[in-house]
């Protein structure tokens, strides 16, 4: 049986190459978790990690109750990452963060709050703790994005999300994926989404996956390859049947 099952969130943590941030994890997430408002566990999803990270994350695993992992064979990305974690999960509701400890897991608190009301719940990086470099490619990206989707999403960037699981295993999954979840979430009938201000830091250890290619030239192509996808989006509800 799937041990995800007996929680009612999985908070999903996609690792690649963190190994810097695996002990900081265990200590922070694992203090969470037994206080945390609903029963969780934490799946850590290591993507294809070159360095130590698969080997840590096995030992907090170990060491640490309600901690869990899957790994995938070979490096696929952000969005496969998080797509592997979602189709694992067995719980009422699916979370997500980054392993760049840039968020705080105590936040789940807020986002948890207003779970029961909307199938997705996210954070907006309140004083972004980034470059000004960085926070004007998002800014763009963002602006582009909401142009293209009309999602009125602030910061889809932000890595704190809680999903009911049932509306995130019928989000139609592709690279990129990951900047659009609020405009996924709106193509299903009932979706919604709602947004709520977190805490952000700056990163401690590790070195950021993202540069100019994929903070700006990416999520503009992207956005086509979303638009094609939301006209051709199949969504029906089945009335009745003798199953």
């Amino acid at each position: 049986m799937n041990k995800t099952a007996d929680y009612a969130l999985t908070i999903v943590i996609p690792v690649y190459n963190e190994e810097d941030n695996i002990q900081r994890l265990q200590e922070v997430v694992g203090a969470y978790l037994p206080v945390c408002p609903v029963p969780a566990c934490a799946l850590f999803v290591n993507d294809g990690s070159k360095d130590k990270s698969l080997e840590l994350i096995q030992k907090v695993c170990r060491e640490t109750p309600h901690f869990y992992y899957a790994s995938l064979k070979q490096n696929r990305g952000l969005s496969a990452a998080m797509k592997a974690g979602i189709d694992t999960a067995q719980s009422k509701y699916v979370g997500y963060m980054d392993a760049d400890m840039q968020t705080d897991v105590r936040d789940f608190d807020l986002l948890l709050e207003h779970a029961p009301q909307y199938p997705l719940v996210m954070g907006i990086r309140a004083h972004r703790q980034d470059s000004s470099f960085k926070r004007l490619q998002s800014k763009i990206a963002n602006s582009f994005r909401r142009m293209m989707t009309h999602d009125g999403a602030t910061d889809t960037g932000c890595p704190l999300k809680v999903l009911h699981t049932d509306y995130a295993k019928r989000i139609p999954f592709f690279t990129g994926m990951h900047r659009f979840l609020p405009a996924l979430i709106r193509l299903q009938d009932g979706g919604g989404f709602y947004e709520i201000p977190v805490r952000h830091y700056p990163r401690q250890a590790g070195v950021s996956k993202y540069h100019l290619w994929n903070r700006l030239v990416s999520p503009f192509k992207d956005c086509f390859a979303f638009r094609w996808m939301a006209h051709r989006y199949i969504n029906y509800q089945i009335g009745d049947h003798n199953l």
